[in-house]
């Protein structure tokens, strides 16, 4: 799998840069800066390009900023957002549009490598992997909405759903059957109002962004 990163700290892009090739990937490119990597995903048209949410020159936005231009011309492409931060609203608007590939992890979670590398799997091959911590919060500020429909367990299901954990995950983090997740995530589905009929088969994935559009 290739891969390009863009992180201003020295000591993470060459830690990310390490850890990924140890695990079998490709670093085609590994930069500083915003500007930078949108050069380095057009010349190398990576399956996923990491990027840090806060860049040079202003420290903001300017990794979210990259990462909807990526998804704009190089649609193909898979974004991991990194983040030292909790900021919900540019998970969000990241998915608003397409909803598939998008990861957004905090930095802490690099450290335990694998989980780190499993997210990246996941939004390579399409799926959403959101951070623990920005789940947990979304949950904590939502006072009302569709969401309100849900019963606790489909709260939380869903909540796993968001991190990108799969059906036998979810199962065994709250210890129950795969089949009893296979329904919670019916009901899900059908509370939320997603339709059978979902020309790009991303039901699961809309039922996310309906999670994240509840904010």
């Amino acid at each position: 799998m290739r891969v390009v990163i863009a992180e201003d700290s020295v000591l993470l892009r060459v830690g990310l840069t390490n850890v990924l090739e140890t695990m079998g990937f490709e670093v085609a490119a590994a930069v500083g800066d915003a500007e930078e990597v949108l050069l380095a995903v057009e010349e190398h048209r990576p399956d996923v390009a990491i990027l840090d949410v806060r860049m040079p020159p202003s420290h903001t936005d300017e990794g979210v900023r990259a990462a909807l231009v990526i998804r704009r011309r190089w649609p193909e492409t898979a974004l991991l957002l990194l983040s030292q931060y909790v900021e919900e609203r540019y998970a969000a608007d990241l998915v608003a549009t397409n909803p598939s590939g998008i990861g957004y992890l905090l930095k802490e979670r690099v450290a335990h490598v694998e989980e780190f590398v499993d997210a990246l799997r996941k939004v390579a091959a399409g799926g959403t992997a959101l951070d623990p911590e920005v789940v947990s919060q979304l949950l904590l500020r939502r006072q009302s909405g569709p969401l309100d429909r849900l019963t606790e367990r489909e709260r939380e299901v869903l909540a796993l759903m968001a991190e990108g954990q799969s059906n036998s995950s979810i199962a065994a983090a709250l210890v129950i059957s795969d089949s009893a997740v296979g329904k919670h995530i019916n009901s899900i589905l059908t509370k939320l109002d997603l339709p059978r009929e979902d020309a790009g088969g991303h039901r699961r994935v809309r039922a996310v962004l309906r999670f994240l559009e509840g904010r």
